[in-house]
């Protein structure tokens, strides 16, 4: 295996708790929410939608334990916010897969048009 390729592992490893928590279609719209507007209440997050707050307050425990979202204390209530870094982080992750597939997709059709 060459060392592009152990550090790729090495990513994706350290970056499978982001896959995981995105997983899951309720976090991965609390996740746009966040993107769409900002930092955002339990409240602000849970209106319009069939979620209860307790819900989505378990499942930004789990965006948080994955590192996509943190929370801080404002008054009464906690106003999370997304933490782009962790995206970006399983953003290059995708693309050094994506180049590795590239590579390998290159190396088949050399061999077939032998």
């Amino acid at each position: 295996m060459s060392r592009k390729r152990s550090g790729a592992a090495r990513s994706l490893a350290a970056t499978a708790p982001v896959f995981a928590a995105l997983g899951d279609e309720t976090r991965l719209r609390v996740v746009s929410r966040l993107c769409e507007s900002g930092p955002t209440s339990i409240t602000k997050l849970t209106s319009g939608s069939n979620v209860t707050r307790q819900a989505i307050a378990k499942h930004l425990r789990v965006l948080e334990d994955a590192g996509l979202v943190r929370g801080a204390r404002e008054g009464r209530e906690s106003v999370w916010e997304l933490e782009p870094e962790a995206l970006e982080d399983a953003r290059r992750c995708l693309d050094a897969i994506s180049d590795q597939w590239d590579e390998a997709l290159g190396r088949l059709k050399a061999f077939v048009e032998r």
